[in-house]
């Protein structure tokens, strides 16, 4: 049950922070599988923000994660997040980011993306 809910919670994870340097990034996921709620996992990460180049930046950011599955025991977990975004244009920007949590089984998940800005 664990391992679904992260894997469904990591699928919704949010791109890191938008500013160079440290910061700290708090978010909570909740999942529902048709009707019923799955759990939530509140992350509380410290990161830090940094440039690559003259046209893109990458981030890491970890800490610690409360996992409160719907009916079932509360635990705290590490989860972690490492990123990278590239300005292809003014208007254009292709992003990646690799994100884990542990538990029973190491739970992680990659996602890429495309963002153009009018």
């Amino acid at each position: 049950m664990k391992s679904i809910i992260a894997s469904g919670l990591l699928l919704s994870m949010a791109q890191g922070a938008a500013i160079a340097g440290p910061y700290v990034n708090g978010e909570s996921n909740s999942t529902w599988y048709g009707n019923d709620a799955l759990g939530t996992v509140i992350e509380t990460h410290a990161g830090y923000e940094f440039p690559v180049g003259e046209s893109a930046s990458a981030y890491i950011q970890g800490g610690p994660a409360f996992v409160l599955p719907e009916g079932g025991d509360n635990e705290v977990e590490l989860s972690g997040k490492a990123g990278i975004a590239y300005d292809v244009n003014e208007n254009l920007e292709v992003y990646g980011e690799y994100a884990f949590i542990t538990g029973d089984e190491l739970g992680s998940n990659v996602k890429a993306g495309v963002t153009y800005r009018f």
